[in-house]
């Protein structure tokens, strides 16, 4: 008997994601972030709602994109707030390009099956 007896390994498949995972649960997180260049808040919202009772990967990756929309909304009216005293000149592109991003990094992490959490934002929504 080895000491690695007990040790279970998950092994993540062939495209890098993570068992428990099917493919139409990562297609449709990834379209959460994919369909919020198009519409911001309709698109990932319609796919969260209708899907997230039957999956607590899509429920998860749902909650996060709010919870980033909800955040950036914010930042973005901080930075346009403080155009006003000239910083916003520099922060409002800071926040556009983190946002964009991070929801390029999200959708990729979503399709690879990953639980990925966006940095700088609100847990509001859990």
């Amino acid at each position: 008997m080895s000491d690695r007896d007990d040790v279970i390994i998950i092994d993540p498949d062939e495209r890098g994601g993570q068992l428990g995972t099917t493919d139409d649960e990562r297609l449709l997180a990834m379209l959460i972030y994919v369909t919020s260049f198009f519409t911001t808040i309709i698109g990932p919202i319609i796919i969260w709602l209708i899907k997230r009772e039957e999956s607590s990967f899509i429920d998860f990756h749902g909650k996060e994109y709010l919870n980033f929309i909800i955040s950036y909304f914010v930042y973005g009216i901080v930075a346009g707030l403080s155009v006003l005293i000239l910083i916003g000149f520099i922060l409002a592109p800071i926040v556009g390009v983190a946002a964009f991003v991070f929801t390029i990094i999200a959708a990729v992490k979503a399709f690879n099956g990953e639980r990925y959490q966006i940095p700088f934002i609100f847990r509001i929504i859990k």
